[in-house]
């Protein structure tokens, strides 16, 4: 399998640090940053990503609305698995994600194994 491109999406530097230091634990993956859904749209903009993974809680943009623009009708990732990893645990901040288009909902704390589960089902990595 070739490079893997995640692009994490989280307002807390520590947060995307986590994170990124659990997904290094799969082979191949290279993981970009961005601080609110708003950098995270113009990394989009610019290049490719294999996977999303984001907050929901973030300001200027927040990853609900991320999660609107990615599944958008003129969206080239249209087809990237998102992943949201968030604070919120009440079952309609799940169901909204997921209305959106999310794949997978995680909710802090949690573990790298967590991570690293949701990420290889959803590339369907061994």
């Amino acid at each position: 399998m070739g490079q893997i491109k995640a692009l994490i999406v989280d307002d807390s530097q520590a947060m995307r640090r986590s994170i990124a230091y659990a997904l290094q634990r799969i082979d191949g993956v290279v993981c970009l940053e961005a601080q609110d859904g708003a950098e995270g749209l113009k990394r989009l903009a610019s290049e490719r990503f294999d996977i999303i993974l984001t907050d929901i809680n973030m300001p200027i943009m927040d990853g609900l609305k991320l999660i609107a623009h990615v599944r958008g009708e003129d969206s080239s990732h249209r087809e990237v698995p998102v992943v949201v990893i968030t604070t919120e645990s009440a079952p309609e901040d799940r169901r909204r994600a997921m209305v959106l288009g999310a794949n997978a909902y995680l909710v802090k704390p949690l573990r790298a194994h967590e991570v690293i589960a949701a990420v290889k089902d959803l590339l369907r990595l061994e």
